[in-house]
């Protein structure tokens, strides 16, 4: 993976957050993914979403797998901690970094290679896990490293580039992380940032796992006529169940909307979500009701976008396992081996 800084030149009258932080101050290197990737309008979206959040970089970990989605962390905030693991491992790798230290904002980047086919298993069991962590899928149906060939997401019928239509049922990963219990499952496509940054911003907020399936087209490999993951097709096929503004807990909350078109949903430190109901009656808190909104939408043929589900009562590992509230890195030595009796007592209540 190549390297190359951005130039350090800049409007000096960039807009600045409550951090005094310009847009800048959230990117990273250049990147080298082909030109039109979806996967660079993901990063932007998350640079967007810090920078509005007005979060240190320093105070986040970013954490990857392999494959073109995984490389995009060097694209976004350089000062942050990073972590680029092996081929679908990386909740492995998240979770043993949460335990340790609960302070840090994290967010896991993959794609639907590293996520639906090898890294599967980890994917089900970091949602079991409640890991308070923002995931997001660069899902564009394809292994654009390895030259396009279909992934496990990719939707049956759908034309390749090169070969055969794809004759397997595709694994839905929104569905999936619902059935799991993920309690904040969210949809977007990388050319609609109007809907993505938003929903960027109240999954860092949310507390517990966070879910976010972003369509984001392969330009080199799967942007073809007959491919379900093209640009067109997403533009064609999108059926937006909802618009968002999130407003911060430290912000004056002013957003309208005219009566009936509007759901307010509240989080767990005051922050709240104003949804803009696009679908009729849609209540993004009733698990069954997202479950089946999905199954008819997938039946006939359109791409389910927005926020599909939340519980913004969620707890997380850490309120489960009542893990230490200070990170494992400034626990003192009678913290860690508190003597012999604390020993015993444990070692009793297994008895």
């Amino acid at each position: 993976m190549s390297y190359m800084k951005k130039p350090q030149f800049y409007n000096p009258d960039l807009p600045k957050n409550e951090l005094g932080l310009t847009i800048r101050d959230y990117e990273g290197s250049l990147s080298t993914l082909c030109a039109g990737c979806g996967h660079d309008s993901i990063s932007s979206g998350i640079m967007q979403a810090c920078f509005e959040l007005s979060i240190s970089p320093h105070t986040v970990a970013k954490i990857s797998g392999i494959g073109c989605s995984s490389k995009t962390p060097t694209y976004y905030l350089g000062n942050a901690h990073g972590f680029n693991s092996v081929h679908g491992r990386m909740p492995s790798v998240a979770t043993g970094a949460n335990v340790a230290n609960r302070d840090l904002t994290y967010i896991g980047m993959s794609g639907d290679g590293d996520t639906a086919s090898i890294g599967l298993g980890q994917f089900v069991h970091v949602i079991r896990r409640q890991l308070n962590m923002l995931y997001v899928v660069a899902n564009n149906g394809t292994y654009g490293l390895t030259k396009g060939q279909n992934s496990a997401t990719l939707d049956k019928g759908s034309k390749p580039k090169k070969g055969p239509d794809n004759p397997w049922d595709s694994i839905d990963l929104v569905t999936t992380a619902i059935q799991m219990g993920a309690t904040f499952v969210a949809r977007s496509f990388s050319g609609d940032k109007q809907q993505l940054v938003p929903l960027i911003k109240a999954a860092v907020a949310h507390k517990g796992f966070a879910f976010i399936d972003c369509i984001s087209p392969c330009v080199t490999f799967n942007n073809h006529a007959g491919s379900t993951k093209s640009y067109d097709y997403v533009r064609e096929h999108n059926a937006v169940m909802n618009r968002m503004d999130f407003i911060p807990l430290q912000d004056e909350i002013t957003t309208e909307y005219a009566a009936g078109t509007s759901s307010q949903v509240s989080l767990h430190d005051g922050s709240v979500m104003h949804l803009q109901k696009l679908a009729e009656d849609y209540d993004p808190r009733d698990k069954i009701t997202a479950l089946d909104n999905l199954q008819r939408h997938n039946a006939d043929g359109k791409v389910l976008t927005g926020l599909l589900y939340v519980d913004p009562d969620a707890s997380d590992t850490h309120d489960v396992l009542a893990t230490s509230k200070t990170p494992l890195r400034e626990l003192k030595e009678k913290d860690l081996c508190p003597g012999a009796e604390v020993l015993s007592s444990i070692n009793a209540s297994f008895s």
